[in-house]
Order: C-alpha cells, then sequence, then structure tokens
C-alpha cells in the first residue's frame, strides 16, 4: 500500500480523525486512525485487559471489531456512506504484543459494491488475522 496521503472523501488525516471519533465503540476500545490513503487505511489498538477473554487471550471479536473499524475508514474515505455487506475472518496465530495494527488494501472497487483485504498484525511483527470484506455503497 501506499502510504502517500491521497485523499478522496476526507481532506486530511485530521478531518478523518475527526469523523471517526464519533465512532464511540471504536474510540472507547482504544482504536486509532494512524494513516489514510486513496485506497487502503491503517487502524491500530492498544491491548487492554477490557479485550481479554475468559482464558485471559485476546478476545476474536475485538480483532474483528478492528479489522471492522479499518475496513469502514477505509471504504468511507472512497466512497461515503458505504457499509460491510459481507465478511469472513481467519485467525492465523495468537497474539503475543501489547497492540494490533490493521491495514485494509483496496482489491476492488465497482460501481456499487467493493471489495477489501484487511491484515491485522501485533507489534511484534505476528500475523494475527486477515480478513475480506465486500462493502455496499449506498449512493
Amino acid at each position: 500500500m501506499n502510504l502517500e496521503v491521497l485523499m478522496a472523501t476526507f481532506s486530511s488525516l485530521e478531518d478523518a480523525r475527526a469523523f471517526f471519533v464519533k465512532d464511540r465503540f471504536a474510540t472507547e476500545n482504544s482504536m486509532t486512525l494512524e494513516a489514510l490513503t486513496e485506497d487502503g487505511a491503517v487502524c491500530a489498538m492498544e491491548i487492554t485487559d477490557r479485550h481479554m477473554n475468559a482464558e485471559g487471550h485476546l478476545m476474536g471479536g475485538a480483532i474483528l471489531a478492528l479489522a471492522d473499524f479499518t475496513f469502514a475508514v477505509a471504504c468511507n474515505n472512497a466512497h461515503r456512506p458505504s457499509v460491510a455487506q459481507q465478511v469472513s475472518l481467519n485467525f492465523l496465530n495468537a497474539s503475543k504484543g501489547k497492540k494490533l495494527v490493521s491495514t485494509a488494501f483496496c482489491i476492488k472497487s465497482g460501481r456499487t459494491s467493493c471489495v477489501y483485504r484487511i491484515e491485522i498484525k501485533d507489534d511484534l511483527g505476528r500475523e494475527i488475522a486477515q480478513a475480506m470484506f465486500t462493502g455496499f455503497k449506498l449512493a
């Protein structure tokens, strides 16, 4: 992914952050927008006790929530408003780090739909999960 900042919907990274601060679930779960390009996004989440399951491991739902937030940022920058229509997620490894980094790549952007691949790694570089999202362009 080219990390050069190329904007579509949002005029700057700060503009996108100002919009997504209204995503209370993401902000209250330590998710942040790190980078934004014309065809992708990078988001992160500090892992805290609130993200752990009963076994003391990172909850799968926390990983999926970060992937969903990253998809939302990327696809709504390319075409707003858009929503997720279908998602599949494969868990690859347990996280051993203290932070997750999620990167979205646009695979296809059509007239009414889009497809994104999301990679989630921990701050140690370990691949944690991969997801595929299909989005629907509402307008």
